[in-house]
């Protein structure tokens, strides 16, 4: 299976709107396994958060959850976000970005996924519908 364009996505959206002054914010699905943010500011199941380098300490988008430090009403907060939880990444001062529209599935616990039998099929060789003449 490949692997998943979202994170590459984040990170280049993330970095196009830095390098052009913008502040680039992140909505996430809060109810998605993993999400670590303030439940506070979660509203119909959502948050947005600003992810600009003067906003955040320790970001981190090279994993997966993405992660980082901030501080809502002045509490630091170490916040995690897998980022099949990404619903959209955008900068506030154009609204340009990406919108995903909706979350990815998560990746089954190992030990636990259900055996692929599409996946399996894919893997066994197939006999060529070909055949030697003399």
């Amino acid at each position: 299976m490949a692997k998943s364009r979202r994170p590459y996505l984040i990170r280049a959206i993330h970095e196009w709107a830095c390098d052009n002054g913008h502040t680039p914010y992140l909505v996430v699905a809060a109810d998605y396994p993993g999400v670590v943010v303030p439940l506070d500011y979660v509203k119909e199941g959502r948050i947005t958060l600003n992810i600009t380098p003067s906003a955040v300490n320790r970001l981190d988008l090279l994993s997966d959850p993405l992660n980082f430090s901030a501080r809502f009403s002045g509490m630091a907060f170490d916040v995690f976000v897998p980022s099949g939880a990404v619903l959209a990444i955008y900068a506030q001062e154009t609204g340009e970005g990406v919108m995903f529209g909706e979350v990815e599935p998560p990746d089954p616990p190992d030990g636990d996924s259900a055996p692929d039998t599409e996946a399996k099929e894919e893997a066994k060789p197939k006999r060529s519908h070909l055949r030697v003449v003399k």
